[in-house]
């Protein structure tokens, strides 16, 4: 996020996040990386913007290291299994070592941070037979505690460990603890920064969840997924069920990954969200400009014929834009043509930062929704280069000059533009409204 644009991106965010809680949680091998001092920068910008950081870090990518240059197998190095006295040990030292190094890092960035202790816990107990021995399962979070060293400008930093209230210590899973210090804290965001680019799915980056489609996608497809990223899935689900609004799960490596993450509506990996993140509303007088914006691409490669801003002010009732985060990508018009019972798809566009991700065709399917509850017969549109997309994945079909109105057919011949027409019957159309209704 280099130029004038992206400032102006971040400036865009910052009211909504001011004096709010970002839970920032880190894998061991992310801590290792050459990005990480780089991400600890970008804390100190959130920190800057007066956004509340808790950072929670894991160590299992160096527990398993220690453990094979000392010759020994541990079931457990994530927190989720079984721990026995040697791994406690090796976790307790590795999670000093990395929250030192940590403090460190934070300290060169010219941010004040502590360790705490705030994590209460208490034993996992016997599961399905198994004692688990060291491992704890998060009791409460002191957030009063927590609470103190944010509003003092402190940086709380949280091991993956936990203490019962007379003073043993557990192993904990890093990914639950980042997951419940959200929930105690109400953080608005919770982001995972792994060594993956996010969620993936047979390969497939999965890259917007809803609440409902990650916890389909855990009953379905948990065996097409990633085994670490099955964890972070399932903690960004219970997040969001708990309040969080957004869960980020990204890759550590990439530059200024954090930043391009929380400060744009596209962000670099997978969000999973409580509420509604992607939306189409009806355009207003004053997103003119924007759709104009939009249009302009498509304008400049012949694929859509240039309008006026006033051209578009007079027909604003017909615009809708599509947004995610609050950020119009794509825009779409249906224009009535209500005696002749047709209605005509019209300015479809998608940002190009946006294409190949399904919203030119949501914005197709919206239009020939809001088409059939307004009672159209036909729904048609002209295009002089995106037919076969509208033919395949619209289900329109070829037609001629003479399907259209006569006041549309008029404006097609004084074009000239030569524009193949296209049509799709709406079967089962509703009770006709007034257009704009």
């Amino acid at each position: 996020m280099h130029n004038l644009s992206d400032l102006r991106e971040i400036l865009r965010y910052v009211p909504n996040y001011r004096e709010k809680v970002f839970v920032v949680a880190a894998d061991g091998e992310v801590v290792e990386c050459e990005q990480f001092q780089n991400l600890l920068l970008d804390i100190a910008l959130l920190r800057s913007l007066n956004i509340h950081v808790v950072l929670v870090h894991g160590a299992g990518h160096q527990i398993r290291r220690q453990a094979a240059e000392e010759g020994q197998a541990i079931s457990n190095s994530d927190g989720a299994g079984v721990t026995d006295a040697y791994t406690l040990r090796l976790a307790l030292n590795v999670s000093n070592r990395i929250t030192h190094e940590i403090l460190e890092g934070l300290a060169g960035a010219d941010l004040r941070a502590a360790c705490t202790n705030a994590v209460v816990a208490h034993p996992a107990g016997i599961l399905r037979g198994v004692d688990m021995q060291f491992t704890g399962k998060v009791e409460r979070i002191d957030s009063a505690y927590l609470r103190t060293l944010l509003d003092n400008g402190i940086v709380p930093v949280i091991q993956p460990l936990g203490f019962d209230g007379e003073g043993h210590t557990f192993r904990l899973n890093s990914d639950a603890v980042a997951m419940n210090v959200a929930l105690a804290l109400h953080a608005i965001k919770l982001v995972y920064i792994t060594g993956r680019d996010g969620v993936e799915r047979s390969g497939k980056l999965l890259r917007q969840l809803s609440v409902g489609e990650a916890e389909e996608c855990l009953k379905k497809d948990r065996e097409k997924l990633a085994p670490e990223m099955v964890s972070k899935l399932e903690h960004a689900f219970k997040a969001c069920e708990g309040g969080v609004e957004r869960v980020h799960i990204i890759n550590g490596r990439t530059e200024e990954g954090l930043l391009a993450e929380v400060f744009s509506p596209s962000g670099i990996g997978t969000l999973v969200y409580v509420n509604e993140y992607q939306a189409v509303r009806q355009a207003r007088k004053r997103d003119a400009r924007t759709i104009q914006k939009l249009i302009e691409p498509s304008v400049k490669n012949d694929e859509l014929l240039k309008r006026s801003r006033a051209a578009i002010e007079k027909q604003i009732a017909d615009y809708y834009l599509f947004e995610i985060d609050g950020n119009p990508v794509g825009c779409v018009a249906l224009h009535p043509y209500a005696e002749e019972g047709k209605a005509e798809l019209a300015c479809l566009s998608v940002s190009d930062a946006y294409e190949n991700r399904g919203i030119g065709r949501k914005l197709m399917n919206f239009i020939e929704k809001v088409a059939r509850e307004r009672g159209y017969k036909d729904l048609f549109l002209l295009s002089t280069q995106a037919y076969n997309y509208f033919q395949q994945k619209g289900g329109f079909q070829e037609a001629t000059p003479a399907d259209l109105p006569p006041a549309r057919r008029l404006q097609w011949e004084q074009s000239k533009r030569n524009s193949r027409v296209l049509l799709k019957p709406l079967q089962g159309a509703g009770v006709t409204q007034a257009p704009g209704a």
